[in-house]
């Protein structure tokens, strides 16, 4: 739609890079903002971030570049091209690689890991939300053909080059489902973290809601991955179902539900 903010020869500020960093400040702030309201440390937990970030964009990377191995294995140069790094990845690598991170960062400063990734949770959703704005704008992620009233059509030819969206095509705008979602999931997140909960509630709810959303977006999303074991799912719906599962763990094992409710200290 609008992959250049500014250009300059040929220089250009790209959209997506853009928004990707307010998408990370705006859940950086949201997150230190409920990490005050239960007296954590906000210096702990704005490096925690920065680490988690980083590795998080570097697992979405990783997960798309081995998705698409067939492609990148023949033509290695393309791993360092514009497109690569203007492509959002594969969220789900980001979001493990991220927790693992986050789990060793927790664990070397002995702070307990599952008041931290409930705090965090909401911030996770804001942030993919905008995320998903700088897509949008970019072309990537795009969805298949369809001729629903709300089908979006791109026409901008920098938006091709750059990420290979089909121009003139009239699709499903995955980009603004998912957008949609994790809007609507962030506002549920922040709700219930204001209320007293066990340990694991939120991020175990994030991780359910937010997998479910996504096996469902990936029916309409264009992609070129396998389907192993013979069934109609992309690999991207089989890790949903794994991560839904664990999200479903935390909410509902016996340890949880006899866990001590922890006091939201909301004003």
């Amino acid at each position: 739609m609008f992959p250049k903010l500014f250009q300059y020869g040929d220089f250009f500020l790209p959209t997506y890079g853009v928004l990707v960093a307010i998408a990370f400040l705006v859940g950086l702030w949201v997150t230190l903002k409920l990490a005050r309201r239960v007296g954590m440390n906000a210096e702990l937990v704005t490096n925690l971030v920065v680490y988690s970030a980083l590795s998080g964009m570097l697992g979405a990377k990783l997960l798309m570049i081995l998705f698409d191995w067939d492609h990148f294995s023949k033509n290695p140069g393309d791993i360092f091209s514009i497109s690569t790094l203007q492509a959002a990845g594969v969220f789900q690598g980001g979001l493990i690689l991220a927790i693992a991170t986050a789990f060793l960062y927790l664990r070397h400063h002995k702070m307990a890991w599952l008041p931290v990734f409930d705090m965090f949770a909401p911030g996770i959703a804001i942030g993919h939300a905008i995320g998903r704005v700088a897509c949008f704008a970019a072309g990537c992620c795009w969805g298949t053909e369809c001729d629903l009233p709300w089908a979006v059509t791109f026409r901008n030819p920098e938006a091709n080059a750059l990420t290979g969206v089909p121009l003139r095509v009239r699709l499903h705008p995955s980009q603004l489902y998912e957008l949609g979602t994790e809007a609507l999931l962030f506002g549920f997140l922040w709700w219930r973290f204001g209320k007293a909960h066990k340990p694991g509630a939120i991020i175990g709810a994030y991780l359910v809601l937010s997998s479910i959303a996504r096996f469902g977006i990936e029916f309409t999303r264009h992609h070129d991955q396998a389907l192993p074991f013979g069934l109609p799912l992309s690999i991207t719906q089989w890790i949903a179902v794994a991560v839904a599962l664990a999200g479903g763990y935390l909410l509902w094992a016996p340890q949880g539900r006899s866990a001590r409710a922890v006091p939201s200290h909301a004003h």
